[in-house]
């Protein structure tokens, strides 16, 4: 399943946060960009907030 599909988000998103270094770490094989569901599991969780008020 395309990671930008289940998310919600549009693909140039993902190439952005990849270009800026943020987003879950990813695979370059052959020219495809891969992520694993661990490691998208793992950004997941770290997304997490308890308020929108930007403390942590």
């Amino acid at each position: 399943m395309e990671l930008a599909t289940y998310w919600k988000i549009s693909h140039r998103t993902l190439e952005r946060w990849r270009w800026l270094g943020k987003g879950p770490i990813f695979m370059k094989l052959g020219g495809r960009i891969l992520y694993s569901i661990q490691e998208v599991e793992a950004f997941e969780q770290a997304q997490r907030r308890q308020s929108t008020s930007g403390k942590e």
